[in-house]
Order: C-alpha cells, then sequence, then structure tokens
C-alpha cells in the first residue's frame, strides 16, 4: 500500500485479468470466528463440513470483490497469524463507528509520524508510530483504525478517497455501495461550491457535468477540475 511505489511500464502488465477473490485467515475456533465475522456485517457466503475432518466458511466484507475464508483444516498457519488485512474505507470515522455500535473493539483514528515505519507500537504493517487522529491533511492512504477477531487475526482501515494514479483504468468508475457513491457525491458537491465562488459566485447550470468529471478524475487519480 506504499504511495511512493512508481507505476509498472504498461508494456510488463499482464493482459488477461487476474482477480484476487480469496484470502484465508487462521483460526483456532471456527463457530466462534464464524460468529464474529456475522457480528460485523460481513455476508456468509457458505459453510460446508464435511462432516468428518473438513470445513470451510466463506465470507465477504460491504462492498468487497474479495472474500475471506476459514475453517478445519484449509490452512497450515498459525491461528491469529495474520496480519495488515487491509480494508480500505471512504469514510473512516463512519466505518470505526459502525464497528463501535455492533460492539467490536477497534482502535482510534491515527496516522503515521514522521517516519511511519518506525516505532513499535505494534508488529509488521501495523509498525508505526501511531499519532492520535486522521492525517491532518485528509490526504488518501494516510488514516487508518485497526481491529482483530477473537484469535488475533489483525484488520486495519485505510481512508482512501483519491486513488494514485495508475491504479485503476481512468475509464473505469466504480462505487461499492450506495454510501461510497454519497461519499463522493458529498465530495464533489464540497469542490463544486469553492469552484463557483471562484467564477464569481453565480449558480454553474452545468453542475451534473462538472460533479461527473469530479467523481470520474478522483476515483481514477487525475487532475481534479477547478
Amino acid at each position: 500500500m506504499s504511495t511512493n511505489e512508481v507505476r509498472s511500464n504498461d508494456a510488463t502488465v499482464a493482459k488477461v485479468d487476474t482477480k484476487l477473490e480469496v484470502v484465508i485467515i487462521p483460526v483456532s475456533d471456527v463457530d466462534r470466528a464464524k460468529e464474529f465475522y456475522a457480528k460485523i456485517g460481513w455476508r456468509l457466503d457458505a459453510d460446508y463440513d464435511n462432516g468428518t475432518d473438513f470445513r470451510v466458511i466463506q465470507f465477504t466484507p460491504p462492498g468487497s470483490a474479495c472474500s475471506v475464508i476459514f475453517g478445519r483444516n484449509v490452512t497450515p498457519a498459525a491461528p491469529g497469524s495474520t496480519r495488515g488485512l487491509y480494508l480500505v474505507v471512504s469514510d473512516i470515522e463512519a466505518a470505526r463507528k459502525e464497528l463501535l455500535n455492533r460492539g467490536v473493539e477497534v482502535s482510534e483514528v491515527f496516522h503515521g509520524g514522521n517516519n511511519v515505519y518506525a516505532g513499535t507500537d505494534e508488529p509488521y504493517l501495523f509498525g508505526r508510530i501511531r499519532v492520535s487522529g486522521p492525517d491532518p491533511e485528509r490526504r488518501s492512504y494516510r488514516s487508518f483504525a485497526s481491529f482483530r477477531d477473537p484469535d488475533g487475526n489483525g484488520w486495519l482501515f485505510q481512508e482512501l478517497t483519491t486513488r494514485l494514479p495508475g491504479r485503476i483504468e481512468s475509464s473505469a468508475t466504480t462505487f461499492a455501495s450506495t454510501s461510497d457513491l454519497v461519499s463522493a457525491l458529498r465530495r464533489a458537491a464540497a469542490a463544486h461550491g469553492k469552484h463557483e465562488e471562484r467564477t464569481g459566485g453565480q449558480r454553474d447550470e452545468n453542475w451534473p457535468d462538472w460533479y461527473a468529471a469530479y467523481m470520474v478524475a478522483e476515483q481514477a487519480g487525475g487532475a481534479l477540475p477547478q
């Protein structure tokens, strides 16, 4: 999730769609894990048990194209050993509040210090000095909140409203949920208000075109209309 990585040369990118759809997490108590992921509002897709030595459960986070699988004899990894599972959200405060309302312990919103990879607050991808509150400039990729499942597998909310150039196709604009679309419309409305101020305070009759251009550019990481 680095913000400094140079975009790959298009000539080197594979031309066949290869979609990551499943991540396996290790748990010690399958029913306890099932109860937890249902509690946080994820969709239960499957619960298959052969009745002897194999069981697999699949959940999908709201709006996600990727699901998680756990169960009995589905991975050799130690229960709770998975860290740094990113959940991208457009409004981190709202995402945190929803988990709290569901009775789940979640960290305060935080951002990294000057050296975001320093510190011992938590190991691995959580291993950064946590500065309380969201990123002061509310930049994408910079604001976080974390929580764990009952085994200790670590999840990380990351607020993202504008992707870096090259991260998605510029011609494709999609919203995973109504709430994501509403958030994008609110940001476009705020930016458009400043646009009208710069142009003399007159009502812009072509505001739908401006909104559309802004929302497409924002999602693709392109230059935003002024």
